[in-house]
């Protein structure tokens, strides 16, 4: 079993930055394909973006295109969510996702989830 371990939410002002962690434990992280979702108040989870378990393939919503940077860590079993310029409509809980593939498969089919993480972005 995998798990998942979200950090770095907190509250911060239009066109800050915030980093998000995910530290994973249980199994191999390098084999693991991983990603960022998000849910606000309200609305469905919607993904963020991911990352292959290689490293060579990254893919982002539009919405946070060339303001989000996912990358990863195997050495020290983490994933990070570099958020700049953020915006009001990123106000969100934020979470980790891992799946055993190359890359992830559809949201519903994913098997390993975090917590999450909140983050508050004020006008």
């Amino acid at each position: 079993q995998v798990q998942l371990v979200e950090s770095g939410g907190g509250l911060v002002q239009a066109g800050g930055s915030l980093r998000l962690s995910c530290a994973a434990s249980g199994r191999t992280f390098s084999n693991y394909a991983m990603g960022w979702f998000r849910q606000a108040p309200g609305k469905e989870r919607e993904f963020v973006a991911r990352i292959r378990w290689s490293g060579d393939y990254t893919y982002y919503t539009d919405s946070v295109k060339g303001r989000f940077t996912i990358s990863r860590d195997n050495a020290k079993n983490t994933v990070t969510l570099q958020m700049d310029n953020l915006k009001p409509e990123d106000t969100a809980v934020y979470y980790c996702a891992a799946d055993s593939r190359l890359d992830l498969r559809v949201t519903g089919a994913i098997p390993y989830w975090g917590k999450g993480t909140l983050v508050t972005v004020s006008s």
